[in-house]
């Protein structure tokens, strides 16, 4: 398998040793976070809030952790071994290596039209009349590729620490603005509580937290940052700690804004466009400013997503072509590389064919796809994390301990029960 760290371009040197030093370099664990943190995982938060208030907040927890799990296993697989995951899944036959592909290339010509719809929402919402819907997600996905395509990381990273500063600012602040009860959201915590009719619930905010196919792009982020040896792996598992911290507060937010302002009244919402309904009830209690911050964070994190989806999807890509046409380890870095050609392929890839399913809506045998393959991603992932890090690829210190085993096995099994309802829900 080739080698490819120490390609990055940061070039950071010796990993910090103290808690001080370490906070310095946090960085791609807020990219992970602002990324994962999209309208769906939105939606599914904030339904559970309205529907059973903040009883589910368990489900977050549960779902945050598990993502770490998941992603920290991708860092220390990437800093252990010295080579991607994709190169991993390669090891384990060419059909792991080619399902991938083929799933990447149908969920991001899904994902890149529904991802900018979200956005031109928000915008259409607090700026009604100026363009329709299409002309702002034209110009939304147009945006992603114009700050992906100037390939320079510190440039992307800056910009997504702004929309995760935006997202807290507007959305937690919200939700402390609603003064929810502390003790009940720390009970709900330690005593998780399933009440009738909420199981289903329970699972789409577990599965939500925190992304999906996405996941599988925190290496590339962080070896743009140099982070490509062992001695990295403690500032690794800060910096996702810290994200998935951000992330799981962001959503208990949403929870709480869907529990103080809905449940209470025993109205609900339906999909993306109920979120942009909901500065409605905030306009009234609060003023039309406290909508407008609503609006904003909704923006803030949908548009987050397509910078990180763009930019995320484009490396896969990338190094799965690499990895299948098994390219030699000194033509590693051409692949790897934000103004490399196959980059620059998945980007024009997500960006404009999507842009065709703005008119006439997802066709839906397309839906039926997606949502298959995706339904056996997760659980894919989980699988074979399993596999391969508890295997002699890995050195024995580096291997997996009991724990993050039965977590691993514990996220199959959920996954697996999340994606049949995927699929039955787009049947």
């Amino acid at each position: 398998m080739a080698d490819v760290t120490g390609v990055g371009r940061e070039g950071a040197g010796e990993a910090p040793r103290s808690w001080g030093a370490r906070l310095k370099y946090i960085g791609p664990g807020f990219v992970v976070a602002a990324t994962g943190v999209g309208a769906g995982d939105m939606v599914s938060s904030l339904s559970a809030g309205t529907n059973f208030g903040t009883v589910l907040i368990w489900a977050i927890v549960i779902g945050a952790l598990l993502k770490y799990v998941l992603t920290e296993g991708l860092g220390r697989w990437y800093m252990a071994t010295g080579t991607t995951i994709l190169e991993g899944w390669r090891s384990l036959g060419l059909w792991a290596s080619l399902y991938f592909v083929i799933y990447l290339l149908i969920v991001t010509f899904v994902f890149g039209a529904a991802v900018v719809s979200a956005s031109a929402l928000a915008v259409t919402a607090m700026f009604p009349g100026v363009m329709p819907l299409w002309a702002w997600a034209v110009l939304h996905g147009i945006f992603g590729f114009v700050v992906i395509g100037i390939g320079r990381y510190r440039l992307f990273e800056r910009i997504m620490e702004f929309f995760v500063a935006l997202m807290f600012v507007t959305v937690v602040g919200l939700a402390i603005m609603l003064n929810p009860d502390l003790g009940e959201l720390a009970l709900g915590i330690v005593v998780p509580r399933i009440p009738e009719g909420s199981v289903l619930y329970a699972l789409a905010v577990i599965g939500g937290v925190g992304g999906t196919f996405t996941l599988a792009s925190y290496p590339y982020w962080v070896r743009e940052r140099g982070w490509s040896r062992p001695s990295w792996i403690p500032m690794m598992r800060l910096d996702l700690s810290v994200g998935y911290l951000f992330t799981a507060l962001f959503m208990v937010s949403m929870l709480v804004i869907g529990a103080e302002m809905l449940f209470a009244r025993g109205e609900g919402i339906s999909g993306e466009e109920g979120l942009v309904a909901l500065s409605d009830p905030i306009r009234e209690r609060f003023g039309t400013l406290a909508s407008w911050f609503f609006l904003v964070g909704f923006w803030a994190a949908a548009t987050s997503s397509i910078l990180g989806a763009w930019n995320g999807a484009a490396y896969l890509f990338a190094d799965s072509v690499r990895t299948i046409l098994r390219v030699p380890d000194e033509r590693a870095g051409e692949y790897l590389s934000e103004t490399g050609l196959w980059f620059r392929l998945m980007l024009v890839w997500i960006t404009f064919p999507p842009m065709l399913l703005l008119s006439f809506g997802q066709p839906v045998l397309l839906v039926v796809v997606y949502a298959a393959l995706g339904a056996f991603f997760m659980p894919f992932m989980a699988l074979t994390l399993l596999w391969l890090l508890n295997s002699s690829r890995v050195s024995r210190e580096y291997r997996n301990g009991w724990l993050t085993n039965a977590l691993l096995a514990a996220a199959i099994l959920l996954f697996v029960v999340v994606g049949v309802q995927e699929v039955a829900g787009a049947l």
